[in-house]
């Protein structure tokens, strides 16, 4: 792979970032606060692409349409060469060297560089669901001391997001949520009981560190949907706690009153 087929390939790569960034394909891989730095990444990448194409291909823009160099040397030289005769303008020295003219070559391998812009370009990944939510633990573990929460924010029921359920549920004891009605929405995912589980991937920066909030339902819970089913939840705070098997940690319930069955929605990380 020579430098001009690599300006290509970071050229692909660029655009296929800046397109991920434009459109809510970014958000199956990052938080959506970090878009200002992908698109800043894809424009640099372009830009980089764009120089190396133009420093590459300036010689030849350079010839005229014969073929030779726009100027010759004053003593005589032809095609950049010396008139003293230290080439024989057909890339040999005369001194017994021989100049391919066309530098180092990097292994074809390079070539599957490709495969990931292609990737990126062709191929829209699910974001994480059921399946990385039963592999990982829940993201929430209880703290010895008592946390302090504000109260919820007014409405019935209040919607909250499943990681703020947790946390209010497991931290003080569900004291802050009281006897309000709630309002979650997040995937269904199965529990090592057979009963289905409300979970929410939550992210520090990208998917790669993305860890499930899961919680138990009870009350009028939904029975018989399949995993990475959208719902939406209204219920009441739960006193129940489980254990996760795969951390040990605390899994908060969540007595459900009704549900229903929502769209994917758009940003489907907490």
């Amino acid at each position: 792979m020579n430098r001009q087929a690599q300006a290509v390939v970071l050229l692909l790569l660029g655009g296929a970032v800046i397109r991920a960034s434009l459109t809510d394909l970014h958000l199956r891989y990052v938080k959506e606060g970090l878009r200002p730095f992908l698109v800043a990444a894809g424009l640099l990448l372009v830009a980089a692409a764009v120089m190396t194409l133009f420093y590459e291909l300036r010689p030849l823009l350079r010839r005229t349409p014969a073929g030779h160099d726009a100027g010759h040397d004053a003593r005589g030289g032809h095609d950049g060469h010396d008139a003293d005769g230290s080439y024989d303008g057909h890339g040999h020295d005369r001194d017994g060297g021989h100049d391919d003219g066309h530098g180092h070559h990097e292994p074809r391998v390079g070539w599957l560089l490709i495969l990931p812009v292609l990737g990126l370009l062709l191929v829209a990944p699910p974001a994480l669901g059921s399946y990385a939510a039963g592999q990982a633990g829940t993201a929430v573990a209880t703290r010895q001391q008592p946390s302090d929460y504000p109260p919820l924010p007014d409405g019935d029921p209040v919607r909250v997001a499943v990681l703020d359920y947790a946390s209010r549920a497991l931290f003080d004891r569900g004291t802050s949520i009281g006897d309000r009605r709630v309002q979650l929405t997040g995937f269904v995912t199965t529990g090592p009981d057979g009963r289905p589980l409300l979970a929410r991937m939550v992210l520090s920066c990208c998917a790669a560190d993305g860890r499930p909030v899961k919680l138990g339902l009870t009350g009028a819970a939904p029975d018989g949907l399949a995993d990475d089913t959208w719902i939406e939840v209204t219920g009441r705070y739960s006193d129940r706690i489980a254990r996760d098997p795969v951390n040990d940690a605390e899994i908060p319930y969540l007595d459900v009153e009704s549900w229903r069955q929502v769209p994917v929605p758009r940003q489907q990380y907490e």
